[in-house]
């Protein structure tokens, strides 16, 4: 029986085409968004394949110069914060509310787990309109280990007294299933995104394009 779903928020949950906006204001470049994106999680993967850690807010602000610095732009922190400070702005998309609303009255957990800080995951929650219908939520901060690593899953396994049968992990991210599916997470892949989900991952147990119908898989699986 699943007592427990396991979100990812950014992407997952919280839709990111404002930030996108945010990064055409500054580039000529569809792409560029997505190529920062991919260069801060690159970052998280290193410094926790090395045992350190870094918060992902200050990983984030490195790879901002990074681009810039790329693409021969200026940036000072005006931009900076123009443009991360709309992490704390993203609404969530059309089929989430419902879909949290029915998990809630079949009596199963909502549980946000995300690399960013557990400051930001309540000022995004708030301001989304969502933290009203969250049971928990937990940021990889108190491990010291980004997702994809497992460790956080580990962990909020524990703290809620939960066993991983009774759990399932959604994410647009398949790397992000990746992990969960190591621990022995049952996992459902949220397509939000046009990409292809990597053959080298394991499949995940589930799939669709629109959450509500995914959550109902999950609570009749």
């Amino acid at each position: 029986m699943i007592k427990a779903v396991f979100f990812d928020l950014n992407e997952t949950l919280l839709n990111m085409d404002l930030l996108g906006k945010k990064f055409n204001k500054y580039f000529d470049n569809e792409y560029a968004m997505k190529y920062w994106f991919r260069k801060l999680l690159h970052s998280s993967v290193v410094v926790g394949s090395l045992n350190k850690y870094t918060s992902f807010s200050e990983l984030a602000r490195v790879e901002l110069e990074n681009l810039f610095y790329e693409n021969s732009k200026e940036i000072n922190e005006n931009i900076k914060n123009d443009i991360l400070g709309t992490f704390t702005d993203l609404r969530v998309y059309e089929d989430v509310i419902a879909s949290l609303n029915v998990l809630k009255e079949n009596k199963i957990k909502i549980i946000i787990i995300s690399n960013s800080s557990k400051e930001m995951m309540n000022l995004q929650l708030k301001n989304s309109g969502i933290i009203s219908l969250i049971d928990n939520y937990y940021s990889v901060d108190m491990v010291k280990k980004y997702k994809p690593f497992n460790l956080i899953y580990k962990d909020v396994i524990n703290k809620e007294q939960l066993l991983l049968s009774e759990v399932f992990m959604i994410a647009c991210h398949d790397w992000d299933l990746f992990g969960a599916k190591e621990i022995g997470l049952k996992t459902a892949y949220i397509k939000r995104k046009k990409e292809i989900f990597n053959p080298y991952y394991p499949k995940a147990d589930l799939e669709d394009k629109d959450l509500y119908s995914l959550v109902k898989k999950i609570i009749k699986y």
